[in-house]
């Protein structure tokens, strides 16, 4: 096929997938100067919107087209943005001959240990995957009634369970990678059930509730090519013996002989963290982000992002990415942005206050909301501990925690209260989102005084960037402290720590930031593992 980029269309000429179709085959006969029946068909491969011009925003096509001279075409057109349309065919790796003696384990159930137990069960590996939280049905009951009553469970929740952390966070899949992995993951996706769009979307997203019933095909797949799932099993000890890992302690009775374990046990599994460092598994302190979350009115991004076509029904909720450098050296950005989506409640231990953000796949909530990052380092943390980014973590959760009522609310600041250092009173234009509920407080008192500056400086820069951030009745809720995990499981070229037989991965081993990455390196410890051992078939 040809591949011709950069193809743009004003957003008033597309209503519906019919007139996009149209007005695509005339782009293309008309760039290639060509007739009806010399194009044999074409499917887009990326689809992004310009808005640089208010007055004038258009989506921009990248396609790729089947004709009947193809190879005239690339002749004439060679330097004009028109090549060759590259094989998009994941490339599998050669197959190791060495014999397993057990069946793989795979510890967690987030992207990372999804799609390498995916990638493995077809390959006739046959791995156990252990999930400490609960299938995804069971998980949304527990994440509900947290939600709605405060009640937590400690091993089912928005961090833990079948689909990890990204299964209530938006289901985004943009990524800064640049891995021919990544198109297999999105067409897997589609596969499972996910719209056909995330294949050219330029931010391709699936939504909280379609990711739910992709994540569960995705399982029963990996079970009908000899899979096996366990969920509530929690991995309590790691049984090494001369420097090899021999085995796994399940629910502190459970012994599960293994000698390849790829974890992928994601940022929050502290307690794991600490099984791991106290049986001599190499590890250090990461940088990581934290701060609030930030909601305006939906309607107020759109306005910004868009002007007069703000509304749009092919545009849909804008979202927005900021960065701001403080004069202190420090940097604050936007993170996670949910168009049309809420502010939630993330906690996964008891005394803990930790907030994220989410979005159904129509984003049609009022409000959009985002995180407002700091970044900080290990410098901040408290001593030289591996680990002292978790603690780190923990003060401010706690904190928050007594500063919402000790019972799982977050406490709030309105952005122009927050800007004058005084705690809010009273509701204006926008309503939380955040369940089981809020309490107004200053957030100061429950974020470094460092955070707070770059935050205030950042507030007021982001607006002249989108007109109405700074928006005196906008809110902020604290705290988000998972932007990433606070420590990296170090491990060598063949991606083993220095515990031979086990393969950290993801984003909780530090390796990975969201989705698309994680799932990523999932399948290269899967192919790993591949390229050094036979099937159990």
């Amino acid at each position: 096929m040809v591949r011709i980029s950069n193809i743009k269309i004003e957003i008033s000429k597309i209503v519906d997938l019919n007139t996009e179709k149209q007005a695509l085959q005339q782009a293309i006969l008309s760039k290639l100067k060509i007739s009806k029946h010399e194009l044999l068909g074409f499917e887009i491969f990326k689809k992004s919107v310009d808005a640089r011009k208010k007055d004038a925003i258009v989506y921009v096509y990248t396609v790729d087209v089947k004709l009947k001279n193809e190879k005239t075409i690339l002749e004439k057109y060679s330097n004009k943005g028109i090549t060759a349309a590259p094989e998009e065919v994941y490339e599998k790796v050669p197959l190791g001959s060495e014999k397993l003696t057990e069946r793989p384990v795979i510890i967690g159930m987030g992207p990372a240990g999804l799609f390498a137990g995916l990638l493995l069960a077809r390959n006739g590996y046959k791995p156990i995957i252990l999930e400490r939280g609960e299938d995804v049905d069971t998980r949304t009951r527990k994440i509900n009634n947290f939600w709605t009553n405060g009640v937590l469970d400690t091993e089912s929740n928005v961090q833990f369970g079948e689909g990890g952390a990204g299964t209530f966070s938006d289901g985004k899949l943009t990524t800064l990678i640049n891995d021919k992995r990544s198109r297999m993951i999105l067409k897997e996706f589609v596969k499972a059930g996910a719209p056909q769009e995330i294949l050219y979307m330029s931010k391709p997203h699936i939504g909280t509730d379609l990711l739910k019933t992709a994540v569960k095909n995705i399982r029963q797949e990996i079970i009908e090519h000899g899979g096996e799932v366990r969920f509530k099993a929690k991995v309590t000890d790691f049984v090494i013996d001369d420097g090899c890992i021999k085995g796994l302690v399940i629910n502190g009775e459970q012994r599960l002989n293994c000698h390849v374990v790829l974890l992928a046990i994601g940022h929050s599994a502290r307690d794991t963290f600490e099984v791991l460092y106290n049986r001599g598994v190499n590890m250090i302190k990461k940088p990581f982000s934290i701060g609030v979350r930030i909601e305006h009115p939906q309607h107020i991004i759109d306005k910004a992002q868009y002007g007069k076509a703000a509304g749009h029904p092919g545009l849909g909720a804008a979202d927005y990415k900021l960065v701001y450098h403080a004069k202190s050296g420090r940097s604050a950005y936007t993170f996670c942005m949910c168009p049309g989506g809420y502010v939630v409640a993330a906690a996964s231990e008891e005394g803990c206050v930790v907030t994220n953000g989410m979005s159904e796949h129509k984003r049609d909530g009022e409000n959009a909301n985002s995180a407002l990052l700091v970044g900080v380092t290990p410098d901040d943390f408290p001593g030289e501990h591996p680990l002292a980014g978790v603690e780190f973590q923990r003060k401010w959760e706690r904190l928050a925690y007594q500063l919402g009522g000790s019972c799982y609310k977050a406490p709030v600041q309105l952005t122009g209260d927050f800007l004058a250092d005084r705690v809010s009173s009273s509701w204006g234009r926008v309503k939380p989102t955040y369940k089981p509920g809020v309490v107004f407080a200053n957030l100061k008192d429950c974020l470094p005084d460092y955070v707070i500056e770059t935050l205030r400086e950042a507030i007021l820069y982001f607006d002249t960037k989108i007109k109405g951030f700074a928006m005196p009745d906008s809110i902020l809720t604290g705290v988000e402290t998972r932007s990433s995990s606070p420590v990296r499981i170090t491990r060598d070229d063949e991606g083993q720590s220095n515990i031979k037989g086990l393969y950290p991965m993801g984003e909780g081993a530090g390796y990975a930031g969201g989705i698309m990455s994680s799932a990523v390196d999932g399948i290269k410890t899967a192919e790993q593992i591949m390229r050094r051992y036979a099937p159990l078939i």
